[in-house]
């Protein structure tokens, strides 16, 4: 396999390590959003949200948790995003599961929004129908 974030987490590219452990590495962004902007990168290669493990999944959490806070305490930063996406139509465009990290400034233009739209009857009837129905099959 010949994929960019598993170099990077292995440390065969080098980085701008913020914290490396056994199972993952944490990169500044070479494309940051805002001043600091992390990756949090497992060492072992999983595409996306839906092929890790619940166990990685959970120290996943806890990690992006624990660098949040060091991150807005070092970096003075007013708020912060952890942004995850998976799939190309979320905007995923590399294919191995990573976590955001964004510490947010007053008025950066960071831009990460959406325009809140409408929740109808029918389509939220539809969508609890379907979702109870899949966590009945599971």
């Amino acid at each position: 396999m010949d994929c960019i974030f598993c170099k990077l987490a292995n440390g065969e590219i080098p980085t701008a390590t913020l914290y490396e452990d056994d199972d993952f590495r944490v990169i500044l962004d070479q494309g940051p959003a805002a001043k600091g902007h992390a990756l949090i990168l497992p060492k072992k290669h999983y595409a996306n949200l839906y092929e890790l493990p619940e166990e990685v999944a959970a120290r996943v959490m806890v990690l992006a948790k624990r660098m949040a806070g060091v991150m807005t305490e070092a970096l003075e930063c007013d708020g912060f995003n952890l942004v995850q996406n998976n799939g190309e139509a979320a905007g995923q465009t590399v294919f191995h599961f990573h976590m955001h990290l964004i510490p947010r400034y007053q008025n950066d233009q960071a831009g990460i929004s959406w325009k809140p739209g409408t929740l109808e009857d029918n389509v939220k009837e539809e969508i609890i129908q379907a979702v109870k129905a899949k966590l009945e099959q599971d």
